[in-house]
């Protein structure tokens, strides 16, 4: 005997199931009012200067003179002063608090590793990518990387809540 579905209910071998869609209905409602979809990908560049480094330093307390001192740096495998890792993945915020998704969006988790070093002035491009949606969370993969040498300074991922898209 083959079930037959009416509505949302099922008949099947003489007896009336109710099954549940409202899982489906509210993926497909959500997904209407999401302004962001699998594949969307946005950018932002930046120089960060020394002043940058230092002002970091002064608002966080991580004042490691492999990110202030020349004379330190210099005797270490980077040769000279680095920008902080954190500071990098501000960039990432920015990216995803004001172009992708955007306004209201909220970090849930990520996961992100340095593979190489940025140094004062190099100009980095931070970019994104959505590859998941489920309801309002999106998993947006992430990059970093030097403009002139193409080296990557951070990549990873992130896990974000995603804001519903503006009415006008």
């Amino acid at each position: 005997m083959l079930p037959v579905i009416f509505g949302r209910h099922l008949w099947w071998g003489g007896l009336w199931r109710r099954i549940c869609l409202n899982q489906l209905v509210l993926s497909r409602q959500h997904l209407q009012y999401l302004h962001i979809r699998v594949g969307d990908r946005a950018e932002l560049s930046r120089a960060f200067t020394q002043r940058d480094v230092i002002t970091f330093s002064e608002l966080t307390g991580d004042v490691n003179p492999l990110h202030l001192n020349e004379d330190f740096a210099k005797h270490t495998k980077f040769g000279k002063t680095i920008v902080h890792g954190v500071l990098i993945n501000g960039l990432i915020s920015a990216l995803l608090g004001t172009k992708m998704p955007g306004p209201g969006c909220v970090f849930l988790s990520q996961e992100i590793k340095f593979p190489a070093p940025l140094y004062v002035g190099e100009v980095v491009l931070a970019s994104a990518e959505v590859k998941k949606l489920k309801r309002f969370i999106a998993i947006i993969t992430v990059s970093c990387f030097v403009i002139e040498s193409k080296k990557t300074v951070m990549e990873g991922w992130v896990k974000v809540t995603v804001p519903e898209a503006p009415t006008s």
